[in-house]
């Protein structure tokens, strides 16, 4: 019963921040029809930032937030703007290989930069974990957890109360609607696309201390991605929490009573099953 508890809660942990990740790529989709194939990428360079603030600056990576969120927030309205919208009218198709080819170049990027050397990040306080009742958890994924429910009520309190919150639902649900209502469709689907951009590097923050930081991981991180919003349903925030919830649930007890080496094999068949019987996603919306 024991091993269960500390599987359900390292499970929940772990898709929090899993949830959070997903949560930039959904509202992308939702407002633009974008599936950003880079957006593991600026998870990366969420994650690299952090890095590198507490090795050179001796900055702790939670703290280091503070400036790359909101940088990465104003590097994602410049991608959006200069290299997305002008081909935009080209179809779907067009921003999909698009969004491939800027994610193989950030990621070479990095790699000349940085080199290919996996690097981690210690902290002093992560030696000791909590225990309350007897569960083990990690001080570093407390915190994430933590600043990760925040940052995702803040964001549903953003769309539920603020105009411009509004401003995105409404062109999410039908953007020749929006423009007819006076929205400014194009600088809403810029401020989007910084949103989702800041959101992936908010993610990058909170992994960093958790996971191993290479140049490429934002290749795994996009497929954990897709796969969350798509158990979700795509352009669903609640979807995208929820099922970043289900994906971190999944590994954690499929690496306890199955095998740690199965743990992404069974989240991947979780995915297909979906697929095959509720292809819309948990949460799914229509388009109209």
């Amino acid at each position: 019963m024991e091993i269960a508890i500390q599987s359900l809660v390292s499970g929940l942990l772990t898709g929090s921040l899993y949830a959070m990740m997903a949560v930039g790529l959904t509202i992308i989709f939702g407002v633009m029809r974008i599936i950003n194939l880079a957006h593991g990428d600026m998870v990366m360079l969420g994650m690299f930032g952090a890095f590198w603030a507490h090795s050179l600056w001796n900055v702790d990576p939670f703290l280091s937030g503070l400036l790359w969120v909101p940088l990465l927030f104003l590097g994602g309205m410049l991608v959006y703007r200069f290299l997305l919208r002008p081909i935009m009218p080209g179809g779907e198709l067009n921003t999909l290989l698009y969004t491939a080819g800027l994610s193989l170049l950030i990621a070479n990027v990095a790699l000349f930069l940085w080199t290919g050397d996996y690097r981690t990040v210690n902290l002093p306080y992560a030696l000791e974990p909590f225990r309350p009742f007897g569960i083990s958890i990690p001080v570093p994924i407390a915190i994430a957890f933590g600043l990760a429910a925040l940052i995702t009520a803040g964001l549903y309190g953003f769309l539920l109360r603020t105009d411009l919150g509004r401003a995105i639902r409404a062109t999410s649900q039908s953007p020749e609607a929006a423009a007819l209502m006076g929205i400014d469709v194009n600088r809403i689907s810029m401020i989007t696309f910084g949103l989702g951009t800041a959101l992936a590097g908010a993610a990058g923050v909170l992994l960093v201390p958790s996971l191993y930081l290479y140049p490429t991981v934002g290749e795994i991180l996009i497929v954990k991605s897709f796969v969350i919003v798509v158990l979700g349903g795509l352009g669903s925030v609640p979807g995208a929490i929820a099922g970043g919830l289900l994906l971190g649930l999944v590994e954690s007890f499929g690496a306890v009573y199955v095998s740690v080496a199965y743990k992404d094999t069974i989240g991947f068949i979780i995915f297909l099953l979906v697929l095959l019987f509720r292809p819309q996603g948990l949460f799914g919306v229509g388009r109209a």
